[in-house]
């Protein structure tokens, strides 16, 4: 008996410690390593987007010179001074004048290059598709011929020696001579609107360094990177720097790495494959956050690069410093834990040990107490509840025998009523829930809504007829205003349905199907959606239904498809969207068909649910609502996958039932 006491006591010595000890010295170390790789991460994330965020401040410039440089070779060749000196004579004096007013407008409008073409010179072939109206900048390369063509002393400004480059892609070339070009082309027109030549205007962009340092002083202001980190803007011609301000060797005094190349990784990503690269790259002698886009002329080739990114080194440091500091906290809180946990443990087993000899000596039936015990206030009482359990545990035995034998009556007399309830209890409870989520959310899109209404008034208000022009896109406005007003009471109409009631008029499902493709256009196209409309005007009986709920419900369908097959990727099946409307035996039916994935037997047992979603970023509640609004007017939606042999894929089929007006 002695053996058995001391080997009792020692296990509950040793299961406190473990207790105590592992979790501390388990899950702590394991949340101190989750949060140094979520932290890790969450640092490259915002490097990642703030240089994303500095590439569209860039191209947003760029853009900017682009469209100054179509703009200004348009305002010169729409000048009345232009026509005027055109129609000089005899030609020697017109000559004269028109080069002497070709160069002021090209210094005032800060152009390389300003010159006049014939009417029908090869060169003016691509600007006549655009119209006399409007000039558009274009990048374009241009050889050195080219060059020499458009201005004196362009080709020599071009002539690029190549530095070689770690990382490279290998290349024979020792040169570049070809340019890079922002050229446009304007009409000029006499009184009669004849055409009577084309004026052709651009900027050489080659060792241009006034559009890469104001672009480097746009992104990237004094104090715009903190722990002396230094950002850098760059112009490509393909791989090859043609302007930059990135410092060889990293002297600030020294020559601009103008000629050296980027590395093979960029090139492939950003030329050969026309993505936008976001990470750290390696730059002439350093690592930099970078960010490269692609330039495109105007055949959409390729041919050349915008670059903005900053150093990487300073926010390594701070990163690894941070990190440093977060591991030797926890290392800190991890040792004061254990310490103190030890030292509690040893108050707590040590009592128990005697508890569990008292309990063990009582049950080979000897009358044992614990006693007093020189612990804390709780350990203590424990000891003497459980003097004062082993006290009257006769007495209380053939009690508790009583009771026991009284509660399992009543159990088995409830267990049957409680199981009838518990299922209209659950409902109730998530009906409740839903009720008042639906109702708060109503209540804070409200004011919003509201907002937008009244300022879409006020804006048509004050423009008066100025706003003539914008009047189609002020009423679709207006429109979508509305249609989120319905879309919240359709929300309050979940949390009080018999406070609130959609206007049913009668209405032809194909002319609301077409109204609802239009909103929902362009994410069938950039999904590159193939669209299958079988949905004649006028085919089918009205239907009495509220216009914009219906289209509430078809708009809903139609997303779903789509980002159903989206999720296949590019690997899976063409993606296809086919709608049809019939008439059926007094009934409507709008089938909404994908070529996605279709419907596992699980999915569709909980479809209709609420809060049941196969999507991360997705509420669960569209399908909820859609059928609750159908239902509403007498109609259901029903969900299937499309029967074998009906196209290349399966996919899903979604069919609103819907009663004709006429039944």
């Amino acid at each position: 008996m002695t053996t058995v006491r001391a080997a009792g006591a020692g296990s509950i010595r040793t299961r406190l410690l473990a207790l105590t000890l592992v979790p501390l010295l388990g899950v702590l170390p394991l949340l101190g390593l989750i949060l140094l790789l979520w932290g890790n991460q969450a640092i490259d994330l915002l490097l990642s987007g703030r240089v994303r965020a500095d590439l569209a401040v860039a191209q947003g410039y760029f853009d900017r010179v682009q469209a100054e440089v179509g703009s200004g070779t348009q305002a010169v060749a729409s000048s009345h001074q232009l026509v005027r000196t055109l129609a000089l004579a005899p030609p020697a004096g017109r000559e004269t004048a028109l080069a002497a007013l070709l160069a002021r407008e090209r210094v005032r409008h800060r152009l390389d290059f300003l010159r006049m073409l014939p009417p029908q010179a090869p060169e003016a072939a691509a600007g006549a598709a655009s119209g006399a109206a409007a000039a558009e900048a274009v990048v374009a390369v241009m050889e050195a011929a080219q060059l020499e063509a458009l201005a004196p002393g362009l080709a020599e400004r071009a002539h690029i020696r190549l530095v070689d480059s770690d990382g490279a892609v290998p290349s024979d070339r020792v040169t570049e001579s070809r340019g890079l070009v922002l050229i446009a082309q304007a009409r000029i027109e006499n009184a009669a609107g004849a055409t009577i030549g084309w004026l052709q205007g651009g900027v050489l962009l080659n060792r241009n360094l006034g559009v890469i340092d104001h672009i480097n002083r746009i992104v990237y202001p004094d104090g715009a990177l903190a722990f002396g980190s230094q950002g850098t803007a760059t112009l490509f011609l393909d791989d090859v720097r043609i302007s930059t301000n990135v410092r060889l060797f990293g002297d600030p005094q020294a020559e601009r790495a103008v000629g050296t190349r980027v590395s093979a990784a960029v090139r492939e990503a950003v030329l050969g494959r026309g993505e936008t690269w976001l990470g750290r790259a390696f730059v002439v002698k350093d690592w930099y956050v970078s960010g490269y886009l692609p330039l495109a002329d105007a055949s959409g080739r390729r041919v050349g690069m915008l670059y903005v990114g900053f150093l990487e080194r300073p926010f390594v440091v701070v990163k690894y410093a941070v990190l440093a500091g977060i591991g030797l906290l926890f290392f800190v809180v991890m040792l004061l834990a254990a310490w103190w946990s030890l030292r509690s443990a040893a108050r707590i087993f040590r009592p128990l040990e005697r508890m569990t000899e008292t309990m063990q000596r009582v049950e080979s039936g000897q009358a044992a107490r614990v006693g007093p015990l020189q612990a804390d206030g709780e350990i203590d009482r424990l000891g003497a509840t459980l003097d004062h359990l082993l006290d009257t545990v006769d007495d209380k035995t053939r009690a508790l025998q009583r009771w026991g034998e009284e509660l399992d009556a009543k159990v088995a007399e409830r267990t049957a009523a409680l199981q009838a309830a518990q299922q209209q209890l659950v409902r109730s409870e998530r009906l409740a829930t839903i009720g008042q989520l639906a109702a708060s959310i109503a209540h804070e899109i409200n004011n919003p809504i509201a907002v937008i209404q009244g300022n879409l008034d006020l804006l048509q208000m004050t423009l008066g007829e100025a706003a003539a022009p914008a009047r189609d896109e002020i009423r679709l406005i207006d429109g979508q205003v509305e249609r989120m007003r319905l879309i919240v009471a359709q929300l309050l109409q979940q949390a009080r349905p018999n406070e609130y009631a959609g206007y049913a008029e009668a209405l032809d499902p194909a002319e609301v199907l077409q109204a609802s493709l239009v909103l929902v256009r362009h994410l069938l196209e950039r999904a590159q959606v193939r669209l299958v409309l079988r949905a004649p005007p006028g085919a089918t009986p009205p239907v009495m239904i509220n216009r914009q709920e219906l289209q509430q419900v078809l708009i809903n369908l139609i997303v779903n498809a789509t980002q159903a097959m989206q999720e296949q990727g590019e690997a899976g099946p063409a993606r296809e969207l086919d709608i049809a409307v019939r008439h059926e035996a007094g009934r409507v039916l709008l089938e909404v068909s994908d070529s996605g994935p279709g419907l596992s037997e699980a999915v569709r047992a909980t479809l209709f649910q609420p809060f049941f979603t196969t999507r991360r970023d997705g509420n669960g509640l569209g399908l909820w609502i859609s059928r609750g609004l159908l239902e509403r007017y007498g109609g259901e939606l029903r969900a299937a996958n499309r029967p074998e042999g009906q196209g290349a894929a399966r996919g899903a089929v979604f069919t609103i039932d819907l009663p004709a007006a006429e039944a």
